[in-house]
């Protein structure tokens, strides 16, 4: 799943909070919506979000569905930021300065 689409996903607030619920424990959209205070409709859209996005998976007990985080997510997440953490210390430690095309020949 792509990068962008998961942090989308997360970038609502009400997402990111469901979302760390579920990294505590498996919640059903009921009990999502107790905690959360906010309705089981508004939890199920957020759930169809995070579900398209590759975040959550449903597994049914009875009538109803206990949602979990997806670990390939977390890791693919994890991942990402460790590179781009890798890539700005490179950064911070390069010598180098901007390589615009303003840049005037003398310059450079």
């Amino acid at each position: 799943m792509s990068i962008s689409i998961m942090l989308k996903a997360l970038g609502e607030p009400t997402r990111f909070s469901i979302f760390q619920q579920l990294l505590i424990r498996k919640h059903c959209v009921r009990s999502l919506s107790k905690k959360l205070g906010i309705t089981e409709s508004a939890v199920s859209q957020h759930m169809k979000v995070l579900k398209e996005a590759g975040m959550v998976y449903g597994e049914r007990f009875g009538y109803h569905i206990h949602y979990l985080p997806r670990q390939e997510a977390l890791d693919e997440l994890c991942t990402a930021f460790s590179e781009m953490k890798q890539m700005s210390l490179g950064l911070c430690s390069s010598p180098q300065t901007c390589q615009c095309e303003f840049r005037r020949e003398e310059d450079q």
